[in-house]
């Protein structure tokens, strides 16, 4: 029969470790080795701020408003430049029409002029030249009309062109002021990088490694100070049998916000 007493199962009464927390928890640190987590805490947090403020400069906003601009502009060229194309191609098939009716005429009228033809083949030739000139005319009216929209097409073009040409330079100069804008905070990174290896290494093993469970825990916050009874993470104020159990344990004591969870650092500052 199992003992009940060594089945692993937590006492009758006792907490159950929070959801998530694996293997055997430190309990014990120096005072000074927490307060060094605080500053490790605040250099991760820096390094958290930075990250945000990474994915979010104004710069790359500013780069993808242009981008999107040109992007949408290009279209507009595209469509322009079709636009333009099947007009001129209108404008070649109006001249070629306008220009077969001319040779048209000018052979007929050459017929006439040289005589050569009867009284009857001379009236049928004038009756035609009549036609063909009021067949040209519609036609030269069809091709200015071709031409004139070639003319607005080809200056809307132009004008696209341009405008696509300024925003390219304006998105190449957002593009190059996000470069630098990354370039200084990835700057700032790594100093605050080097400045947490340097204070992380005060801090034992131990209670680093529950620092860093609790931080992914909590959203990357996994130590708080203790301020005016106050625990600086959830920003609860620790109630008087919390407030009787940090005034009790050792200073040496790890612990842990009644209300968040988080490690709670005692400060000067801390009411206690």
């Amino acid at each position: 029969m199992t003992d009940p007493h060594h089945s692993g199962a937590p006492p009758s009464g006792a907490a159950a470790p929070p959801t998530g927390r694996t293997g055997p928890l430190t309990t014990t640190a120096p005072a000074r080795d927490q307060l060094r987590l605080l500053d490790v805490q605040a250099l991760d947090t820096r390094l958290s701020q930075l990250a945000h403020r990474r994915r979010t400069l104004p710069e790359r906003a500013a780069l993808a408003e242009r981008e999107q601009r040109a992007a949408g502009l290009r279209d507009d060229v595209v469509r322009a430049r079709t636009a333009a194309s099947d007009v001129e191609r209108e404008v070649a098939r109006a001249e070629k029409d306008v220009d077969l009716v001319r040779q048209r005429a000018a052979r007929n009228q050459q017929r006439l002029d040289s005589g050569a033809v009867s009284a009857k083949d001379a009236a049928a030739l004038v009756s035609e030249l009549e036609s063909l000139a009021r067949r040209q005319s519609a036609l030269e009216e069809l091709e200015l009309e071709v031409m004139e929209r070639q003319e607005v097409a080809q200056t809307s073009l132009v004008g696209l062109e341009q405008l696509l040409a300024e925003v390219d330079a304006e998105a190449e100069q957002a593009r190059e002021a996000l470069r630098t804008a990354v370039t200084e905070i990835d700057r700032d990174v790594e100093s605050v990088r080097a400045d947490r290896e340097r204070v992380a290494g005060g801090v034992s093993d131990e209670l680093l490694a529950l620092y860093e469970e609790s931080r992914r825990e909590h959203g990357g916050m996994g130590a708080a100070p203790l301020r005016a009874r106050r625990c600086e993470g959830c920003r609860m104020e620790q109630n008087t049998v919390a407030i009787g159990r940090l005034r009790a344990a050792p200073e040496d004591a790890v612990l842990r916000c009644e209300e968040c969870d988080r490690i709670l650092v005692r400060t000067p500052e801390s009411g206690l």
